[in-house]
């Protein structure tokens, strides 16, 4: 919301840099990725809702929600350019955190070794 809100704003070239395809592309792919995570998050609940097996949905909707944050972030970062590091713009401290979710409070890796194990079927590795 903050790289929409800021590529239709900062006006350069009389003209927002949100009407230019480099910038508009990787807020669209962000925007995309994060609806993705969002609909695996609604099949991990609609699935608890029903008591019936979520594991597998719920560890790929923490995967690619953690995936399209870190995504959104940089993009983020990206459009605001130098003035994605001002801290008046709240953007560099969001960049920051939303590595967090990656690692916490499930890491990736043991997202992946869930999926190999319970939904590939190969070998527990740990």
């Amino acid at each position: 919301e903050r790289a929409t809100r800021y590529a239709g704003e900062r006006i350069v070239f009389e003209r927002p840099i949100g009407s230019n395809q480099g910038v508009q592309f990787p807020i669209a792919e962000a925007f995309i990725d994060i609806e993705a995570a969002n609909l695996m998050r609604y099949e991990a609940c609609a699935r608890f809702d029903a008591q019936r097996p979520c594991g597998a949905q719920a560890n790929m909707a923490k995967h690619l929600a953690a995936r399209a944050s870190w995504q959104a972030a940089n993009v983020c970062l990206q459009t605001h350019g130098g003035f994605g590091f001002a801290s008046e713009y709240d953007v560099e401290r969001k960049f920051r955190e939303t590595r967090l979710y990656q690692v916490a409070p499930i890491s990736t890796n043991l997202i992946f070794a869930y999926v190999a194990e319970h939904l590939l079927g190969l070998p527990r590795s740990y």
